[in-house]
């Protein structure tokens, strides 16, 4: 048996209209999807795209397709589907490590990286380092150094968007329209980087978070906007793709149960009724 495990994003730090194409900077997180492979017959319980993975990995190494005939996925996983989480990305990318492994080969970054794109866009969680990625066509990645210890309220929505249903739609004019504010975005994200300031990250993420409202709007946004002011906490992320906020903050220098409780007496507990306690983490596939 082999086994491997990726972890969830909360949406994404940065995405937009970014040196000339979309990219994104996924929001790693403390949660995820274990896939484990083994010789044998495939059982019921797996997903199409896991499936598609293993195939994908076997012609990559060279291995004859109906060795996959012979290959049982099973999987475990924390990441709630369909909100912007990367649950599809924790799988298939844990899949192929999980498959290379089972095989005694390796996958580079960048192998993985094309593997994974082949199937669907996907979230840079696939990286150790904090990464700006082309998650559509995997031609081109920049990982910054700093791995930021913050903690985040993750407000989870009852809505649900497939992610590849959403690229589908024509956004460009509309990313075109943000390209300054993403702009701004990724400068305030450099600097935060090399000075290592948890504010100016979240200045950073908070404009491209407001940049997003314009294709895809978040309810109660502004309020959020308003809390994040007068409760000083770092700033907030959204999914670009998806239906969760996240509440970037540290457990030891803000009130979260204060923040929660203000969630509550403005009513914004109705849009978002499920809300988690969650660590930024380091990306990559374990």
């Amino acid at each position: 048996m082999a086994e491997a495990r990726c972890p969830a994003s909360c949406g994404e730090l940065i995405q937009g209209w970014i040196f000339g194409g979309e990219k994104l900077i996924s929001c790693p997180i403390n949660w995820f999807s274990t896939v484990s492979v083994t010789e044998g017959e495939p059982g019921w319980r797996e997903r199409p795209r896991m499936r598609q993975m293993v195939r994908q990995v076997l012609a990559h190494f060279g291995e004859p397709a109906q060795y996959s005939e012979n290959i049982c996925i099973e999987f475990e996983s924390t990441i709630p589907v369909a909100k912007g989480l990367a649950s599809s990305t924790a799988d298939i990318a844990a899949a192929a490590i999980a498959t290379s492994r089972l095989l005694g080969k390796s996958l580079s970054d960048e192998s993985l990286a094309k593997l994974c794109v082949a199937l669907e866009p996907t979230d840079s969680t696939i990286f150790k380092d904090l990464t700006l990625f082309d998650h559509q066509t995997a031609q081109s990645h920049h990982p910054f150094t700093w791995r930021p210890g913050i903690d985040i309220l993750l407000l989870e929505s009852t809505q649900t968007l497939l992610t590849e249903e959403f690229h589908k739609r024509n956004r460009q004019p509309l990313l075109l329209k943000q390209a300054t504010n993403l702009a701004c975005a990724m400068q305030q994200f450099q600097q935060a980087n090399d000075t290592q300031c948890h504010y100016r990250l979240g200045e950073a993420t908070t404009l491209s978070a407001t940049a997003s409202q314009s294709m895809l709007p978040k309810p109660k946004f502004h309020q959020l906007l308003d809390i994040v002011e007068h409760s000083g906490i770092y700033g907030l992320n959204v999914a670009h793709s998806g239906s969760v906020i996240g509440l970037l903050f540290n457990h030891q220098q803000h009130d979260v149960d204060r923040l929660i409780s203000t969630l509550h007496q403005q009513q914004i507990i109705k849009h978002y009724p499920h809300i988690h306690i969650v660590k930024m983490v380091a990306g990559g596939v374990r």
